[in-house]
């Protein structure tokens, strides 16, 4: 297995850039484009991928019966005895679900040294000891502390346990996170690694996801808050500028309703 295998992430704009100038061309008009979206308002900017995906759901299951996981050659998995999730505890009781992504989203991961990295992990891959330098996106402690005032956070990333697990160890100080899950958690439908909410053991009316890919929530993109993917921009705001969202979105009932009705706005 290769080193980037383990992590899964979207293309930073600026290694296309290095590699060629036809990609450096385009990756420069999407930064134009990203900044031009910065502009706008963050909430009209939650919305903008909701409708682009024309994929079919998993069929509607019973409460008891787990849908079967599809494979990549298209056989069906056996359904896991259980939900991924535990019971709520008594802390989180009466709390919504809020499934927040890792990489590109909360921190950017290389296995190229990076001299400001915020964490140095050292990852074993077929018997070599690897380090993935790790930048933390600005503001993401206190997003992470208030998002666990409010809500039960789960951490879901498509990525491996063998880096994603200790990078957590070290950005969650706060034990914000009640469950984390890893690749092997996710459905692998069309070449992507889905993120099945369904899966999860919670009411899907109270769950709420977070993730830079809209990939990730293609099953539930109705309960997804995109963010825009996060490389090394120091002066991003982001994830403080979803703070008052979310403090909002926690006294909501339904989440679908609050979605809904800032979506048509």
């Amino acid at each position: 297995m290769d080193g980037p295998a383990i992590i899964t992430q979207v293309t930073n704009p600026k290694e296309d850039e290095a590699r060629s100038p036809v990609a450096g061309e385009k990756a420069s008009q999407r930064n134009i484009s990203l900044k031009k979206q910065r502009g706008r308002s963050i909430l009209s900017s939650f919305f903008c991928c909701f409708r682009d995906y024309n994929v079919e759901p998993p069929p509607p299951s019973s409460p008891s019966v787990l849908p079967p996981l599809v494979e990549e050659n298209g056989g069906l998995q056996k359904p896991p005895a259980k939900y991924l999730l535990p019971e709520v505890t008594v802390l989180d009781h009466g709390k919504k679900c809020v499934v927040i992504d890792l990489d590109e989203t909360l921190v950017h991961s290389s296995f190229k040294p990076i001299s400001n990295a915020d964490f140095i992990v050292p990852v074993e891959i077929d018997g070599t000891i690897h380090q993935v330098y790790v930048l933390k996106r600005p503001h993401v402690d206190e997003f992470l502390q208030r998002m666990g005032q409010l809500f039960e956070c789960v951490l879901f990333t498509a990525s491996l346990a063998k880096y994603a697990d200790p990078v957590a160890d070290l950005l969650d100080r706060w034990g914000v996170f009640r469950a984390r899950l890893f690749r092997e958690s996710c459905v692998f439908h069309r070449g992507n690694y889905v993120k099945d909410l369904s899966r999860l053991g919670r009411e899907l009316s109270k769950v709420i996801i977070v993730d830079n890919s809209p990939a990730s929530y293609i099953f539930h993109p109705e309960n997804a808050v995109p963010v825009q993917s996060w490389f090394d921009d120091m002066t991003d705001t982001e994830l403080l500028d979803l703070i008052p969202f979310f403090e909002g979105l926690s006294r909501e009932d339904d989440v679908y309703r609050m979605l809904h009705r800032l979506c048509s706005r």
